[in-house]
């Protein structure tokens, strides 16, 4: 697994690769909060998207939301 504050990060790594490994975290506005706001984000979200990260996704958190999307990313059209 793979923790990035990097919007584009994520999608780069899977739209190029196809891959349906390591998943990616991403934490929206990481730039705004604290390493210790930013661990207490993934710690109180991780349990929730365990199962998720373990078949393969990427996972945006941010405060008070979250999206889940499985991996492989398959491009649109």
């Amino acid at each position: 697994m793979i923790v990035s504050g990097d919007g584009d990060f994520g999608e780069l790594m899977a739209a190029v690769r196809g891959a349906t490994r390591p998943s990616v975290v991403l934490l929206r506005s990481a730039d705004r909060l604290t390493s210790d706001e930013q661990a207490a984000l993934l710690a109180a979200n991780l349990p929730a998207v365990g199962d998720d990260l373990e078949a393969g996704a990427i996972v945006t958190i941010a405060r008070g939301r979250m999206r889940i999307r499985s991996l492989p990313i398959v491009p649109a059209g």
